[in-house]
């Protein structure tokens, strides 16, 4: 039987502001409802970004402190909470590594050209992720594409990245006008990381582009997840302009029923990615 799909929703992102989307999310309190709507549409876990006084793109502590608390004030206590340590050009690996540290989240995403973005990183970056496997943190590694799938296998098999509550996110495309991912574009990752050094990791996809639903129910059938919203799309698949996170979150969870695979709750997400039956 297949496993629940585990919809997770992305509804602002680093770079998107409201002269993109008036409903983007920005503030606390608007991402707190965003996260209400998105939980009741379906979505199992919030991949967050905040913003500081300007609405540019930070890893400020009392920001995601104030962010996280409105989402269980708002969505309740079961979301599952995954904060960004993107660099958006920013922050050093030291930055993030230190900001996650402080912050201690239950969840967090780190791109693996960030994280070990020089060798002389891999020391620091291998012991960093050592302790968060150790604190029990779910850790998401960001891949954009197969050579940083075969890169993950090597440091996996290296010793330097654990296997415990991880899981990766592979990426379709990028922030370019016209971007336009396919859900072809999902072959190259999905042939190295059924290579030889396969891992039996859970594996979630993100896309760019109004192909998004296509691309992810693509994913889902393969059995892997999915994480949806403003971050990467603004569109739905007739091209209109979506009217906020949750329909988009709503439509996936539709068409992954649509074909007989189910829509996980934050515990089976949970389990999912902890390793539990």
């Amino acid at each position: 039987m297949a496993l629940p799909l585990v919809i997770t929703v992305a509804p602002n992102g680093a770079r998107r502001t409201k002269a993109d989307h008036p409903a983007l999310p920005i503030d606390p309190r608007e991402i707190g409802l965003e996260a209400a709507r998105c939980r009741e549409a379906g979505a199992a876990m919030i991949h967050l970004h905040v913003r500081d006084a300007e609405a540019r793109h930070t890893l400020d502590l009392d920001r995601y402190r104030a962010a996280l608390a409105a989402v269980r004030r708002e969505a309740g206590p079961e979301m599952i909470c995954q904060v960004t340590t993107e660099a958006v050009g920013l922050y050093a690996p030291a930055e993030q590594m230190a900001a996650m540290r402080a912050l201690k989240p239950e969840a967090f995403s780190v791109a693996l050209r960030e994280l070990f973005a020089e060798p002389e990183d891999e020391a620091a970056a291998g012991a960093f992720l050592a302790e968060q496997a150790r604190a029990g943190v779910l850790v998401q590694h960001i891949l954009y594409d197969a050579g940083d799938v075969t890169r993950f296998q090597g440091l996996v098999a290296r010793g330097l990245i654990p296997l415990e509550r991880a899981s990766v996110l592979f990426v379709l495309g990028r922030y370019a006008v016209g971007q336009r991912s396919d859900p072809a574009d999902l072959l190259p990752f999905l042939t190295a990381w059924n290579s030889e050094h396969h891992l039996d990791l859970p594996w979630a996809l993100c896309a760019f582009g109004a192909r998004e639903a296509a691309c992810l129910v693509t994913a889902a059938a393969l059995g892997g997840h999915a994480r949806v919203g403003f971050e990467n799309n603004l569109w739905r698949p007739d091209g209109s302009l979506a009217p906020g996170n949750a329909a988009q979150v709503a439509s996936l969870a539709a068409l992954a029923r649509s074909i007989g695979i189910g829509v996980a709750t934050p515990a089976q997400a949970r389990s999912l990615f902890v390793g539990e039956e």
